[in-house]
């Protein structure tokens, strides 16, 4: 891990080819977070209609959010464990066709569901695809690109993904989730005509299997391990551990996923609630509208984040994007949380909190495929970036639970309080930062 690569000028030796592969393998990820987007944008109202259907009361909506997003983080664990493997073993390319069926195609029958618990099952099913698609569509990247293009390359595919929320939020601002809505003469509630939406990414297919092919780097590895020429086995997840370096690599890369995971899934991810909060008394049309523009500025913000985590980590190193990204994600969130208070303050204040708290995910896309070798490559991202999933998804459900309990104990504003008290997550990252190497200028490691 401690060869450098020869500095060239950017473009030089990058093809056509490669550009194919940033674009489709960015929009199997772009499409991938509007699916995410949607999620967020209609679990409240989706929730609220299926209750009221069966009769349940709905004072504990937001309870029952806590449990679908904690589901979702449950299927985005697993899957990033199942296809972080499999992509080792089966290749990059036929992994990220399975996993966009399976995120498209669940997001499509969530439009179905009929009770609050199989759309549970639904949330879990669409975590398995989310989860797999990310590692297969870096390893892909990372190992398909010039070395001296990579770190642009790949903080670029996780840029993009913000373009993808960005879709979503639109979509749900043209089909208010929280409304009826007439679709071929028949009224159908918004959210789900959003989630029948969400089953068009599944076209992408299409070029996916037309136009690439599995990186030669996982072609040696895999032609090595079956012709027997290493005892190092492709894809398990006991060889993360049984080398020194790996092991190091995977506990830190875990402990950075985990810290800015809870920042954005366990507190920045709630902020059409936090909309609902600050505009409540108002018309649902006016608040539907407010929560969506709000969250198109929130993931204006995480593109413009990304972007310059990206900058940041190629020309000045890995560990100062982390630690840069952990300050503006705790000081942001604080502020937020506190102070959105009116309709004005909705754009312009998520704009900030994206932008701070999907910086670090800028960072992820870059880092984590050159801490592994390249038989380890998918296990090694889908472990630290998926495997964290484990510990958000309690994460996701703490928030509901620490709203309740600061109710009870009869503290001021106590969803804002709640908030507040998790940023403290971000600490967590930025002393992890202590034990992480920088992988600034270097290659890839292959053994």
């Amino acid at each position: 891990m401690g060869v450098s690569v020869e500095r060239k000028s950017l473009f030089e030796g990058v093809t056509a080819y490669h550009w194919l592969v940033l674009v489709i393998a960015s929009c199997g990820w772009l499409f991938d977070c509007m699916d995410q987007r949607i999620f967020i944008l209609t679990r409240e109202p989706a929730l609220k209609n299926l209750l009221a259907r069966h009769g349940l009361p709905l004072d504990n909506v937001f309870s029952y959010g806590g449990f679908a997003t904690m589901w979702m983080m449950f299927g985005w664990g697993t899957g990033g464990i199942i296809f972080g493997v499999m992509s080792d073993k089966w290749g990059r390319v036929k992994t990220m066709v399975v996993t966009l069926f399976l995120y498209s195609g669940f997001t499509g029958l969530s439009a179905f569901a009929t009770s609050w618990w199989d759309y549970m099952v639904y949330r879990f099913l669409v975590g398995l695809g989310v989860g797999g698609m990310f590692g297969a569509a870096t390893a892909l990247v990372a190992e398909s690109v010039p070395s001296h293009v990579r770190a642009l390359a790949l903080g670029s595919l996780q840029t993009l993904s913000a373009c993808g929320n960005i879709i979503g939020s639109q979509v749900c601002l043209h089909w208010k989730p929280g409304l009826m809505m007439t679709v071929l003469g028949s009224e159908i509630a918004g959210w789900r005509v959003v989630y029948c939406i969400g089953i068009i990414p599944a076209l992408l297919v299409v070029p996916i299997i037309m136009t690439l092919r599995e990186p030669e780097p996982w072609r040696r590895a895999k032609e090595a391990a079956a012709r027997g020429e290493t005892q190092k086995q492709v894809g398990t997840l006991k060889d993360l551990f049984r080398d020194p370096r790996w092991r190091r690599n995977s506990i830190v890369g875990l402990i950075l996923g985990v810290s800015g995971m809870i920042g954005l899934w366990g507190i920045g991810f709630y902020s059409p609630e936090l909309v609902s909060t600050a505009l409540k008394g108002l018309p649902q049309k006016a608040i539907d509208t407010s929560r969506a523009w709000g969250t198109t500025w929130q993931d204006v913000g995480a593109l413009l984040g990304m972007f310059c985590a990206t900058l940041l980590a190629t020309y000045v190193g890995r560990r100062l994007a982390f630690l840069c990204s952990y300050i503006l994600g705790l000081c942001a969130t604080v502020f937020v949380f506190y102070s959105l208070r009116s309709a004005g303050d909705v754009n312009w204040m998520l704009f900030v909190l994206g932008f701070s708290t999907l910086t670090v995910f800028g960072c992820y896309s870059i880092y984590f495929p050159e801490i592994f070798p390249t038989r380890l490559r998918g296990t090694g991202i889908g472990f630290c970036y998926n495997v964290g999933r484990y510990i958000t998804a309690p994460g996701a459900f703490l928030m509901p639970y620490l709203v309740n309990w600061l109710r009870d104990m009869k503290v001021a504003e106590p969803f804002r309080a709640a908030a507040i008290c998790m940023s403290v997550v971000y600490i967590v990252g930025m002393v992890a930062l202590l034990w992480a190497r920088e992988t600034k200028d270097q290659v890839l490691p292959e053994d």
